[in-house]
């Protein structure tokens, strides 16, 4: 099967199964123009959903549990991916529009709406294979987005432990990955803020810990 008719085939059988289903699963607003695979990996996959529904994410956007949205670490943001559940073989089409997961072991967070149309909700993980597919136009996000960045490390274990440290203390910390041709940096940071003077708030209660602190903006 060629990649035009392999893309075309999961996008079908992705609307009929949504159509399939009652409650507030939605679809993408508009279709995306797909130029096929581009990446496939083969792990865990987990969802996330309430706690952060009306949050920012990491593209600008606000997080709805009922999207079919997903976290990824290094995909573009923007980019969509088909996840298929390889124990019932159930698959979604998903738009990556924020960073994670963060847990050891897994390779994507589905949002709820997601995690329900291949049936991980109440199991919680799944094992999956995920294909992302190119854009034939890279989207714009035009909010400014702000954030506190607390470290960036060119080894991901040391990144992870003033992750930890953080999370303890902020539930918004997170981590991104910055990749460029002499490596990957791993930034970690806190919070996703339309404002900067609510970056600026945050950045002197982690400088009134002790942290040393930036302020970001895209």
């Amino acid at each position: 099967m060629t990649t035009k008719r392999l893309g075309i085939t999961l996008l079908l059988a992705l609307s009929l199964w949504i159509l399939s289903c009652a409650g507030p699963t939605r679809p993408p607003k508009k279709a995306p123009e797909l130029k096929g695979p581009v990446y496939v990996q083969h792990g865990i996959a987990s969802w996330y959903g309430g706690k952060f529904h009306g949050k920012r994410t990491a593209s600008g956007e606000i997080y709805n549990m009922h999207d079919l949205t997903a976290a990824h670490k290094r995909l573009p943001l923007g980019t969509y991916a088909m996840v298929t559940n390889l124990q019932n073989q159930r698959s979604v089409l998903v738009k990556i529009n924020d960073r994670g997961p963060f847990v050891k072991g897994r390779i994507v967070d589905l949002s709820y709406a997601a995690a329900r149309v291949i049936d991980i909700v109440d199991e919680g993980t799944a094992e999956v294979k995920l294909v992302a597919f190119g854009l034939k136009e890279a989207p714009r996000w035009e909010a400014p987005v702000y954030a506190v960045q607390v470290g960036s490390f060119s080894h991901k274990e040391n990144a992870e432990r003033l992750l930890e440290q953080l999370q303890e203390i902020f539930e918004e910390a997170y981590m991104t990955v910055l990749e460029t041709s002499d490596g990957n940096y791993y930034r970690v940071r806190v919070g996703r803020y339309d404002r900067r003077e609510k970056a600026y708030r945050v950045a002197e209660r982690l400088v009134s810990l002790g942290y040393s602190v930036l302020i970001t903006s895209r």
